[in-house]
């Protein structure tokens, strides 16, 4: 029976390079996003391109019960997911009591409700077959919460300790579970405010298919999680040896808007 991997916000950055990698790679897809004309042609290219199976499916992801609709849909189609790249997600920059409570909820529910949604129903499908492979895309400041990217922070922060601890427990089964810890990419992700901080001045964004590469290696090959870049691995583990205060207004000063 036919294979697919399922790539969630699949229509632009990260997402739209690993597809083309492993299409490249000949593994059947499944792309995830809301942008019905970004996915068409991308379906149309990768078809032609690679002679795979690229089918695509229109949800927002941020709607209460959309993991469990995704999942609904593609058994309906009996399609075989033995490959899950949860990427899809979201972010913003602001003082927090300021920015709107819909946009934060929307993504909590994005970043964090839809991730475990996904990641409990396909690998509880993996585990019976003994077989699968799920990567979380979480962040650099899984490691390193920045003030002002509060919410985002916290929801990354989220994904690295569920990504560890469930691929701890499913150790054995034939399913591994990896984290993906990207810093700052060259994606519409970043707002023109966030590109004047001073931490997009100092560590410039890498572009999405070097940092799709290392995804697409530790998906297919790798195991627990990957910080992207040696400045981004340095940058992560400056709490390690940095008293939390000072650490703290390291933070706020990366993040607060070049003058």
């Amino acid at each position: 029976m036919k294979e697919f991997t399922l790539i969630t916000g699949a229509s632009t950055g990260i997402g739209y390079e690993m597809a083309k990698q492993l299409a490249a790679k000949n593994h059947n897809l499944i792309l995830v996003a809301r942008s019905q004309d970004k996915l068409e042609a991308l379906q149309q290219e990768l078809t032609k391109q690679f002679s795979v199976d690229v089918q695509y499916m229109l949800y927002d992801l941020s709607e209460p019960n959309s993991a469990q609709d995704v999942y609904n849909h593609i058994k309906e189609h009996n399609y075989v997911v033995t490959g899950l790249i949860n990427n899809a997600g979201f972010g913003d920059y602001g003082n927090f009591v300021e920015m709107p409570l819909k946009k934060d909820e929307k993504m909590i529910a994005l970043n964090v409700t839809t991730l475990v949604g996904l990641t409990k129903l396909f690998g509880a499908d993996m585990v019976k077959a003994g077989k699968g492979k799920i990567m979380n895309v979480a962040s650099l400041l899984s490691f390193l919460p920045f003030p002002y990217y509060s919410v985002y922070s916290a929801t990354k922060s989220f994904v690295l300790a569920f990504t560890e601890t469930v691929s701890a427990e499913l150790q054995g089964t034939g399913v591994t579970v990896t984290a993906l810890c990207p810093g700052t990419v060259e994606t519409p992700f970043h707002t023109n405010v966030m590109r004047k901080t001073n931490a997009m001045s100092a560590n410039k964004p890498m572009p999405a298919g070097v940092v799709a590469k290392a995804g697409v290696e530790l998906f297919l090959n790798g195991k627990n999680k990957k910080i992207v870049g040696s400045m981004n691995w340095f940058l992560s583990n400056l709490p390690r040896v940095t008293p939390d205060k000072l650490m703290m207004k390291i933070k706020k000063n990366l993040a607060s808007i070049k003058k």
